[in-house]
């Protein structure tokens, strides 16, 4: 099964070694048929500290490094 790859931009970096990115998706509503846009937010681990808040990241999934982080950063896409 693939890994599932986002890309967002970072919101804050205030813990020690994880970013929070908030991933923005738009869908059409499948009775409405109004385009509806969804934000999630995921805690992403970041070794170095390197992204700081407003940075846009890729994110990957992978083994968790706790109860909520889940992804880790894959590379920063400008």
């Amino acid at each position: 099964m693939p890994k599932k790859i986002l890309s967002g931009t970072v919101v804050s970096d205030k813990a020690n070694k994880t970013i929070t990115v908030i991933v923005e998706r738009k869908y059409a509503h499948p009775l409405l048929k109004k385009v509806i846009k969804v934000r999630k937010k995921y805690n992403a681990h970041d070794e170095n500290n390197k992204y700081k808040t407003g940075d846009k990241v890729s994110i990957v999934e992978c083994k968790p490094f706790s109860k909520n982080k889940k992804f880790q950063v894959m590379e920063n896409s400008k």
